[in-house]
């Protein structure tokens, strides 16, 4: 049987957490660091840090809140935003995180997913995939949701998975902050096709 994780994912905006409903409307819900050990506390497994404008402000993310994450809490964190190069996982790993996501680059530059994962092992490379439904289609995002790509859901989390990722983080933009659920028949199809993690 398949141990279940509780993994709360954090958006990060400005070093605060924020919460917005299909992706829009973010307001401002505490900070990252304080939130990040409240919830490991409180008995998470682990923690996803995204650094929701890094990709579309063309920065960087955050290395200096991901130090202070890691002195703070006791439980494994991903990190994932703006990272573009296997350069920027290095960063952010060497500053404290247990892995890092990928999602905007790795559409771009599908190469990335094997690079990484070629210097540090699958384990630490968890691919994100921001979906929206589209016409009959799980059609993939990049830029925070921002830009459509060509790219069909099913068809992207296989290839992710065959170039490397040891896990795939998955969020649907027609459920993301609206507090009606989860897509679940699209986690169980990704997982039935998938054998690496899903994480929801």
């Amino acid at each position: 049987m398949v141990t279940k994780r509780i993994i709360p994912c954090l958006d990060v905006k400005d070093g605060v957490v924020v919460k917005g409903v299909n992706f829009e409307g973010l307001r401002e819900v505490g900070d990252a660091v304080e939130m990040g050990v409240r919830y490991s506390r409180e008995g998470a497994d682990e923690l996803v840090y995204l650094d929701i404008s890094a990709t579309r402000e063309g920065r960087r993310t955050f290395a200096d809140l991901v130090r202070r994450i890691a002195l703070g809490i006791d439980i494994p964190f991903t990190v994932g935003g703006g990272i573009g190069s296997v350069e920027d996982a290095a960063r952010l790993l060497d500053a404290g995180a247990d892995k890092v996501t990928v999602n905007s680059a790795a559409l771009a530059n599908p190469s990335l997913i094997g690079e990484i994962a070629s210097r540090y092992g699958s384990q630490f490379v968890v691919v994100a995939i921001d979906a929206k439904y589209v016409e009959g289609r799980w059609m993939c995002t990049t830029h925070g949701g921002s830009k459509f790509t060509d790219r069909e859901l099913f068809s992207w989390a296989r290839e992710a998975q065959e170039r490397g990722a040891g896990e795939i983080l998955f969020t649907s933009m027609d459920h993301d902050g609206t507090r009606a659920g989860y897509a679940c028949d699209v986690y169980a199809r990704l997982a039935s096709e998938l054998s690496v993690p899903v994480i929801a």
